[in-house]
């Protein structure tokens, strides 16, 4: 636990209504992003699900935030829900390839969110293992609960593969340690990106992280279309301070 470097940001932060409990009334958006990255270690990165990031924006981003600050990276949905990782090793490399190259030191892991659709077997288990680099920080989350099986959580130990645990109106919320790197996304339950955590719940869940044997865990808030993901990650980055882990 002495090692635990823990890391709590949101998936996004352009929301007006964060304002004033956390962005002050007379904040320019355009310096929104600059506050928010003073008070998180980490921010990840939504967008580039829906439009496949290029080498300038992501340099782009490099230069928004300062030392030290950690983006996570969502992989293109033409990866991950049109091809489903079939036929798209040009699309994978370029990903990883801009990814690193604009992003260099401030790269932390890479999420490739399944669809619902995308249920569990041996071959596709098999297919995302055999596209994913281990040269990177991967991160797998799955949308269907046939993939919490015993099976699938030892090869992706076997291949330093983060399975990504939710918080999430219909799957299991237990934390999966598959690698020394854990990853969290809480979508908000029971209304999914609405919903707000009690301190309770929250402090439930750092226990179970506690009782884990990670080097490196992150969380983020996805519950951002009211204030409640920027109260709870603010809460959360509360409760690590005062346990002396937060990053």
């Amino acid at each position: 636990m002495k090692n635990l470097k823990l890391h709590i940001g949101c998936s996004s932060f352009y929301n007006a209504n964060w304002k004033p409990e956390f962005y002050p009334e007379d904040l320019a958006k355009s310096k929104w992003f600059d506050f928010y990255s003073q008070h998180f270690s980490t921010y990840e990165m939504n967008g580039t699900f829906y439009k496949a990031p290029t080498l300038k924006v992501m340099q782009n981003w490099y230069a928004k935030c300062q030392e030290g600050f950690i983006y996570a990276v969502k992989a293109p949905k033409i990866i991950t829900h049109l091809k489903k990782f079939k036929e798209c090793d040009e699309e994978i490399k370029t990903f990883y390839q801009v990814c690193e190259e604009g992003l260099r030191e401030k790269l932390g892991p890479l999420l490739f969110q399944l669809p619902p659709s995308f249920h569990y077997s041996e071959k596709n288990l098999e297919l995302l293992v055999k596209n994913l680099n281990s040269d990177f920080k991967n991160v797998i989350e799955f949308r269907h609960e046939s993939w919490w099986k015993k099976e699938v959580f030892e090869i992706l130990k076997q291949n330093k593969i983060t399975f990504c645990n939710v918080s999430h109106p219909t799957l299991p919320d237990s934390i999966i340690q598959t690698s020394k790197i854990g990853y969290l996304r809480f979508h908000g339950s029971p209304k999914m990106f609405y919903s707000s955590y009690s301190d309770e719940y929250l402090n439930k869940i750092y226990e179970e992280i506690k009782a884990n044997s990670f080097e490196e865990f992150y969380i983020f808030f996805n519950n951002t279309a009211s204030v409640a993901g920027i109260l709870n990650a603010l809460e959360m980055k509360n409760i690590a301070t005062k346990n002396k882990i937060y990053e």
